[in-house]
């Protein structure tokens, strides 16, 4: 991939203009059409499996009204009044809300269907409206006309009158962007400056990064229109967006930067840094991507969703790093280059060593104390990890809004004047349909729901107009997000049998709290599994990426103990409002349900790619012969300021989103800014150089039998160096140079050279002869030596080998000359059991075949059990395996 990844830095160098211009000519294409043919964000939290979405669904075609989307109006009247003193402008306020077309039922405080709509003192009232609004979530402007009923009765009401808008309705807060998130930009672009040495390299980064979120965003906001996305789902791709881009661009330009200092000419440079660190950025992308197209592992409708743009928006930044930031390296050209090194003097040389030092400091102090480090780094982060225990978790309700949106002030009216579970009433139905009392049995099932604990008061028990399903509302004593309130529907769900046997009916708990319960439950249930996913992916890709055992079981714990600090610090702000006032928190309260989840798929993909980054340098010194201690600092120091830079990047991206967000992006944001934090600075930079000191050697542990089972990454570009380093070599015209080509167990050193026009023969055994063949053609793996057949190195370009050579068994084909005369005149040509084409057809198919590759400048080499078999062809020379030399003559 590294060899692909080189070509196509260079290409897009080359066609800089073209490539510039496709890009930004994508980004105002779809900006356009997104904003032209958008649809509109829809933030219902359901599950189409759960019991209550299905009591809901039974429930809007047996009784519409009563499963219709819900508003309410609170009146409080003025200080020392009663709303009875109203009542007439209220009551003509009920009439004029059932004359507004959206509005279904309208039912007055004082009706005689419904108990509990006007407070016990009498200074408040509620009127419950059943909004239509099937499917969709309305915004501001689709509530309008409700919202002006309202309005024009706090007219007619004397100064002092509250009169508000709340309910499930108006439980929608849309998450938007502020002036306060771009300051993370800025300080994205101050650490970037001081780490690449230039403002116009530091704005690159940026460029791109926006770039590919505006075309991520343009694209979710056409499919809007075919999926329901949530509310949040925009600012979260936003975050993540933003943040990788950046990374991801800084690994591959820091790279190009340190070379052009080097001295590289800027095109070659930066084909290399994207053949390089492009390789490992490509992996990185592709594990973030895996964890979020992972969330579907939930099967939460709105989940799976929002993982899927995310995944996109990651996807999106990759593509953008390895395209588009090449370009640009191109339109700059030699103003990449940094400037030369001034002599300094001696005191300023001096602290330039001391920050150099610093990154060496660290390590020295990490690796040679590193069981002093392990137990304080680990013993900390397992004491973060504690409060994760009493983790509350909901979904978004106007409780959790700002203080002074008109959805919180109806939210503390209710909760002050009528008690906090008339903010998330459940609604329980009955299947009466084969009841001979159907009106006695809602008594029964009231009375039975009445007596039990938690319930305040049951205000409607009424059936529809086939009477053949019932509703009872039911009033908890507890707000929707509080534990009390799950308890209380669970309860209502254990005693489904005990009423059947009474009353002889089936009965469901639905309404929007049970469904909030139903889908944090579920996601609670989903954690397990999906952890198991993560942790069981990152085990599998850090072994085949550093062929070694003990470093993935350590990356892993690692991350664990990541996102348990995570946890812990978001339970402690926001659950016990620890520091609230820092991230602008008025008061404690729930995370938003999928929070967990969400920060475990996230930051998985983020702590394997500090991980590689930094991991991927230490094993490169290790191969190249340092000691394992050695190994470690050397590559920590390498590798360290740029790991450090893309966490505080990162860091801040995440950061920012927090003082002005709304509450479930706040919670999420500030879950990855502390995640990304300890991970980067406690956990890689701190805790892995510890480790790996104490593991030594053992830390590169592999079994041979896990080797070869594992497939082979090449996150750090060692293919393009082994080939950079390999360019000249061997220096002749030959088209096939082999040097101790390997395959174990099967092949034993090959020594070969082809030139143009060679017609050599390969013969012995089977396994041996076939075996050398398909590894000098690419089509098997090699285990040692090193050879270039057709222009391309083996093992490192083993794909463009394959594609470059002819390969052809006789012994599997039905007509050798069919097949013969069909064949491809690659560079180099094989024939394997070239005795079958003892045919005159066959032997003139043979003879056509050698004679278009020899017209074409290339080789052929015919394989078979002996010299024999191959009697009146010329031939150059023989190669007999395991165990022989051939040097091709140049006939």
């Amino acid at each position: 991939m590294s060899a692909w990844l080189y070509a196509l830095g260079r290409w897009c160098y080359r066609r800089r203009k073209t490539v510039i211009a496709a890009w930004l000519a994508t980004l105002v294409a779809l900006g356009g059409l997104g904003v032209a043919f958008m649809g509109s964000f829809n933030n219902a939290f359901d599950i189409p499996s759960s019991k209550s979405q299905a009591a809901l669904d039974n429930l809007r075609m047996t009784f519409p009204e009563a499963a219709a989307l819900s508003a309410t109006a609170v009146v409080v009247a003025p200080e020392g009044d009663t709303v009875e003193e109203y009542r007439t402008e209220i009551e003509a306020a009920v009439e004029e809300f059932g004359q507004v077309d959206e509005v279904e039922t309208a039912t007055s405080p004082w009706s005689e269907l419904a108990t509990g709509l006007v407070s016990d003192e009498g200074n408040a009232a509620v009127i419950q409206l059943g909004l239509d609004f099937p499917g969709v979530t309305p915004t501001a402007e689709d509530l309008a006309p409700v919202t002006a009923v309202a309005d024009d009765l706090r007219d007619s009401l004397p100064e002092g009158a509250i009169v508000t808008m709340g309910g499930e309705a108006y439980n929608i807060e849309l998450p938007a962007l502020t002036v306060i998130e771009a300051i993370g930009l800025v300080v994205a672009l101050v650490v970037l400056t001081v780490l690449l040495g230039s403002l116009v390299a530091a704005g690159l980064p940026l460029l791109t990064a926006i770039t590919g979120v505006g075309i991520a965003m343009s694209i979710m906001l056409l499919m809007t229109n075919l999926f329901d996305i949530n509310s949040t789902t925009p600012l979260l791709s936003v975050m993540l967006g933003l943040a990788v881009g950046i990374d991801y661009a800084l690994f591959i330009l820091s790279r190009h930067r340190d070379q052009l200092r080097e001295g590289m000419d800027p095109e070659e440079s930066a084909g290399r840094a994207v053949g390089t660190s492009g390789s490992a950025v490509v992996f990185a992308g592709l594990t973030v991507f895996i964890a979020l197209i992972g969330l579907g592992v939930a099967q939460i409708p709105f989940l799976t969703v929002m993982g899927l743009f995310a995944a996109a928006t990651v996807a999106i930044a990759v593509l953008i790093a390895l395209t588009f930031l090449p370009a640009l390296m191109g339109v700059m050209g030699e103003r990449m280059r940094p400037k030369p090194r001034k002599a300094v003097a001696p005191g300023h040389a001096k602290k330039a060593r001391n920050r150099k030092g610093a990154f060496e400091w660290w390590v020295g102090v990490t690796t040679s104390h590193p069981i002093v480090t392990i137990v304080i780094v680990v013993a900390g982060l397992v004491g973060l990890t504690i409060p994760t225990v009493g983790l509350q978790v909901s979904l978004p309700n106007a409780g959790q809004q700002a203080a002074t949106s008109p959805a919180r002030v109806a939210y503390d009216l209710m909760d002050e004047h009528f008690g906090p579970g008339s903010n998330g009433p459940i609604i329980v139905t009955a299947d009466i349909i084969g009841a001979t009392d159907p009106i006695g049995v809602l008594d029964g099932l009231k009375a039975d729901i009445e007596a039990m604990p938690g319930v305040a008061q049951v205000p409607i028990a009424t059936p529809n107009a086939n009477v053949d399903t019932g509703m009872i509302q039911v009033v908890p004593t507890t707000g929707p997000d509080d534990p009390a309130t799950a308890d209380l529907v669970r309860s209502l769900r254990d005693h489904h049998d005990d009423w059947a046997s009474r009353y002889g009916v089936s009965t469901s708990v639905t309404g929007f709290t049970a469904i909030a319960i139903d889908v944090s439950d579920k996601l609670t249930e989903a954690l397990l599994p999906f952890g198991i996913l993560v942790v069981g992916l990152s085990l599998v890709l850090l072994a085949a990426v550093f062929r070694s055992v003990w470093v993935p079981v350590k990356a892993t714990l690692g991350y664990l103990l990541s996102v348990g600090a995570a946890f812990g610090v978001t339970t402690l702000v926001f659950n016990h409002g620890w520091l609230k006032e820092l991230v602008n928190l008025e008061k404690p309260m729930p995370v938003i349900s999928f929070l967990p989840i969400l920060l475990m798929g996230i930051l998985f993909g983020l702590a394997m790619d500090y991980e590689v980054f930094l991991v991927s340098r230490m094993r490169e010194e290790y191969v190249h012969g340092k000691s394992a201690v050695e190994a470690v600092r050397n590559g920590f120091v390498a590798s360290g300021p740029v790991v450090a830079a893309a966490a505080v990047i990162m860091c801040s991206v995440f950061a920012f989103f927090v003082p002005e967000g709304m509450a479930a992006i706040k919670a999420i944001a500030l879950a990855l800014a502390v995640g990304v934090a300890v991970d980067a600075f406690l956990v890689r930079m701190t805790l892995v150089p510890a480790v790996m000191t104490l593991l030594g050697d053992k830390a590169w542990w592999l079994p041979k039998w896990l080797d070869k089972l594992l497939p082979t990454f090449d996150v750090e570009g060692e293919a393009l160096t082994t080939e950079m380093a390999l360019r000249g070599w061997p220096g002749d015209d030959s088209v096939a140079f082999a040097d101790g080509l390997t395959v174990e167990g099967i092949v034993q050193p090959i020594h070969l050279r082809l030139v143009p026009g060679n017609v050599v023969a390969m013969v012995g055994p089977v396994g041996a002869r076939t075996g050398a063949a398909l590894a000098l053609s690419g089509r098997l793996e090699t285990t040692g030596g090193k050879a270039r057949v057709a222009g391309a190195l083996l093992p490192q370009g083993a794909g463009r080998v394959r594609r470059r050579v002819t390969y052809l068994d006789l012994a599997v084909v039905d007509a050798p000359a069919s097949a013969l005369r069909n064949a491809a005149s690659g560079t180099v040509v094989f024939v394997d059991t070239v005795e079958l084409a003892d045919g005159d057809a066959a032997r003139e198919a043979l003879d056509g075949l050698i004679a278009r590759t020899r017209e074409s400048g290339g080789a052929v080499v015919l394989c078979g059990s002996s010299v024999e078999s191959l009697s009146g062809i010329e031939i150059d020379g023989t190669f007999t395996v395991p165990n022989a030399t051939l040097e091709g003559s140049n006939a």
